[in-house]
């Protein structure tokens, strides 16, 4: 069976968790912040768990992650 290419675009943007879990920064939080409650910027900050509707996908384009 021939090597597979992991996405590099993808390996810089999520990791896997001790659990096998896959973790992601959350989005909307690059600009036009002043709109913005403190509450929703400070949400923002905190990494998240990738859906599990989306997890099929994400192993294709990383399959050594």
């Amino acid at each position: 069976m021939p090597k597979v290419k992991t996405s590099r675009a993808a390996a810089k943007r999520f990791k896997k968790t001790g659990t096998g879990q896959l973790k992601r920064m959350k989005a909307y939080k690059s600009h036009i912040l002043t709109k913005k409650s403190q509450k929703r910027k400070r949400n923002l900050r905190k990494a998240t768990i990738t859906d599990a509707t989306n997890v099929k996908n994400m192993k294709k384009i990383l399959p050594y992650l």
